[in-house]
């Protein structure tokens, strides 16, 4: 299968990688806070449905290597170092395996359909090439597998959209987050089969279940 290479500038990239290497002894403190008042339980509802050979894209510090069904296999890939090695020690104070490797998510170095699972947690909207990736996901998932989000999105919400709006390049000029983007629209065009969603916090955070077709298209 010809492989579809992202259209991200090369140099966003690389602006991402750098925000993360800085931000990465912060993270975890900083996202805790934002989890106990936007998204709690949300990591929770996506590891629950995960099972088999799990791979996970933008896996950050492995923040939900504890989430994971004991039975399931991860492999994780992260773009910063230095989150990655803070996931590798998370993983060794859990006693808790998981091939967790350096990797852009919009070139995912694995074959063709090579897991039952992909996962993305607050991790598409700093992605430079968000449909890059689902289409990387897409292609590495067997066929009936399951690709599960959490995420933060544009908001169905007005008040809460025209807010969004204004914080956005902020967002994005110091965190590489976008805060307008809408995952579901990449998983249709991409062909996968949305079997679950549900939206929380006036609509800007999402949870999705989708499915890869199988051969036969059912």
């Amino acid at each position: 299968m010809q492989r579809v290479r992202s259209c991200a500038i090369p140099d966003e990239t690389d602006r991402i990688r750098r925000i993360f290497d800085k931000q990465a002894g912060q993270y975890d403190r900083s996202m805790s806070r934002f989890e106990r008042l936007f998204f709690k339980g949300n990591r929770e509802w996506v590891c629950a449905r995960a099972d088999g050979e799990v791979l996970e894209i933008a896996a950050g510090t492995a923040r939900n290597l504890p989430l994971y069904p004991a039975e399931a296999t991860i492999t994780g890939v992260e773009l910063s170092p230095e989150m990655a090695a803070l996931g590798r020690r998370r993983a060794q104070e859990l006693e808790r395996e998981i091939d967790l490797r350096v990797g852009d998510a919009e070139q995912l170095a694995f074959a063709d359909e090579s897991f039952d699972t992909v996962v993305c947690t607050y991790g598409l909207c700093t992605i430079p090439d968000d449909r890059a990736a689902i289409r990387e996901a897409k292609r590495v998932l067997r066929p009936g597998g399951r690709l599960l989000l959490a995420e933060h999105v544009r908001s169905p919400n007005r008040v809460v959209r025209t807010i969004q709006r204004l914080l956005d390049p902020l967002a994005h000029r110091f965190g590489g987050d976008h805060l307008l983007r809408e995952p579901l629209d990449h998983l249709r065009a991409e062909g996968l089969e949305v079997d679950e969603v549900v939206r929380l916090k006036a609509g800007y955070v999402e949870l999705v279940s989708a499915r890869k077709p199988t051969a036969a298209g059912s």
